[in-house]
């Protein structure tokens, strides 16, 4: 018997940007007595059906943008006589789908970590249940990932979680609903330790894989304190200092590390946060600005944050104190016009932002979004080939509709071609040459050109990806940049490199650390 896990994807590039963490954490939680499980990436490569055995147990985690391709990945694993098992947001969401359409046996809600391991033996004895429930586990029980299992030659970047959990409640977004809005941080030691494994064996790059590596604000301790709230006060504080300890502890791992990660636009105002930043060599940073407009703010419930010139300022703060502002704005708001989209554009580019996403609204299942559209639509359901578009997932990418909300004044035509138009502009050669100057060097500067026009062929998919033939010539192409590419993110490895004098490593963790660099 053997465990395969599989992360589905339609599109293989050979190359992956980030590691899929959840497989080498699932992996990690795999009893040892199973042997290593067999991991594919299919942003790597398709998955090999003769590699499955009957008896076998087949792990596939699944979101709402990869669920089709997995449930067919389950079906052909099944028939193979496999033990097929879902995780993930979107069999948290719909365990009954992956098993009237994808062939499960179990369904393992929440999170996995700990409960993964008395899956598979219930399997194997016959006993397993139809749904595990895994909860939301406190951070002290996050299991460092199996990076021993990952190939160094096919990812750019690795990942590392801080912590799960989002104190927000946007309407676009799932995680608090999912992973909650109470923030569960791991121990800087633990995360340290990880870091130090990967570096060992030569990622300098690290990707900190958290819902929000800032959960609390200064509004947020400023609110408590103004309610005379003294054990809340406590609590935020305990964990804004256990944030700062991290970042102390990062600043001390080799000066040639990069790391990257996801914040709100409130840390903006909190330039000690950012300072800290700097030093832990946290170079950069995934901001939701959303909507340059605060109409649009208030629809996704982001008011939160600022916007037009006072927006600009948060951004270019940033900036100023070291930290590269990747910006992800959304078009398709109630409020959005015609002029909305090259507005945005010329206010990403006044901001000084070093990259930025344009994605067009999409009602995802465990939203806010989605539900209020659920419920507007009625029984006034278009369906395509049989599919109702409230399970827009189910469509086939080749017929699938690229804009599922109607817009009052502007078609999901409109929309898409505009969204591609800030797409180009911005990814224009003489805009990312001009931004390349946040960089040394001509060496640099073509490299960083390289990158930006990586990073919009991989993910600008409105536009590129409007049909079967354009989308295949969209991946080789992106293929063809990727290879190279990985070459910019290389780095020797180093076995002998020690933890910081501050981090105490436990004695049963020293052998595995010591193993895992040989």
């Amino acid at each position: 018997m053997r465990v395969h896990l599989v992360n589905p994807s339609d599109s293989s590039f050979g190359i992956g940007v980030i590691t899929p963490r959840w497989l080498y954490v699932l992996a990690a939680a795999t009893p040892a007595k199973y042997g290593d499980p067999l991991i594919t990436d299919e942003t790597l490569e398709r998955f090999q059906p003769e590699s499955v055995q009957p008896g076998d147990v087949v792990g596939i985690g699944i979101h709402t943008g990869n669920a089709l391709r997995g449930m067919e990945l389950g079906k052909i694993a099944r028939e193979r006589g496999a033990f097929v098992v879902y995780g993930g947001i979107h069999a948290t969401l719909y365990p009954n789908e992956a098993m009237e359409l994808g062939g499960a046996h179990a369904i393992v809600k929440g999170d996995g970590d700990v409960i993964w391991g008395k899956v598979i033996a219930d399997l194997l004895a016959g006993t397993a249940q139809t749904v595990y429930d895994g909860g939301r586990i406190s951070g002290d029980q996050f299991i460092q990932a199996r990076w021993d299992l990952a190939p160094r030659d096919k990812y750019m970047w690795a990942s590392v979680q801080t912590v799960r959990g989002c104190p927000k409640h946007c309407s676009f977004c799932s995680v608090w609903r999912t992973d909650g809005q109470k923030p569960r941080p791991r121990t800087s030691d633990v995360v340290v330790r990880e870091i130090v494994d990967l570096r060992r064996r030569g990622f300098r790059f690290i990707a900190l894989a958290d819902d929000n590596f800032y959960p609390v604000s200064l509004a947020d301790l400023r609110l408590a304190e103004q309610q005379g709230n003294t054990a809340r006060v406590a609590e935020l504080q305990g964990i804004r200092s256990e944030r700062f300890e991290l970042m102390s502890k990062l600043s001390m791992l080799p000066k040639d590390m990069v790391f990257f990660t996801q914040i709100t636009m409130e840390a903006g105002e909190d330039v000690q946060f950012l300072d800290a930043m700097r030093k832990a060599n946290i170079k950069g940073a995934l901001v939701g600005v959303e909507s340059a407009t605060a109409e649009g703010l208030k629809a996704v419930f982001k008011d939160f944050n600022l916007s037009g010139d006072n927006l600009i300022k948060r951004l270019q703060t940033f900036k100023e104190h070291g930290v590269h502002v990747l910006g992800s704005f959304i078009f398709g708001l109630s409020s959005d016009r015609p002029d909305t989209f090259a507005a945005t554009a010329e206010l990403a580019k006044r901001a000084g932002i070093t990259f930025a996403q344009f994605v067009m609204l999409t009602p995802f299942p465990g939203t806010i979004d989605f539900d209020r559209w659920e419920k507007n639509l009625g029984e006034n359901v278009m369906q395509v080939g049989g599919i109702p578009i409230t399970r827009h997932w189910l469509i086939p990418a080749a017929v699938r509709p690229k804009m599922f909300s109607p817009h009052a004044i502007m078609s999901s035509e409109e929309i898409r071609e505009r969204t591609q138009g800030v797409w180009d502009d911005f990814y224009s050669l003489p805009e990312i040459w001009k931004r390349s100057r946040c960089v040394t060097g001509i060496k640099g500067r073509l490299a960083f050109l390289f990158i930006s026009k990586l990073y919009r062929q991989m993910y600008a998919k409105t536009g590129i990806s409007t049909d079967s033939a354009r989308r295949q010539k969209a991946t080789r192409m992106a293929r063809w940049l990727a290879i190279p590419c990985r070459k910019l993110f290389e780095a020797k490895p180093m076995p002998e490199l020690k933890l910081p004098e501050s981090v105490r490593a436990p004695s049963d963790l020293l052998p595995v650390l010591d193993t895992y660099s040989a």
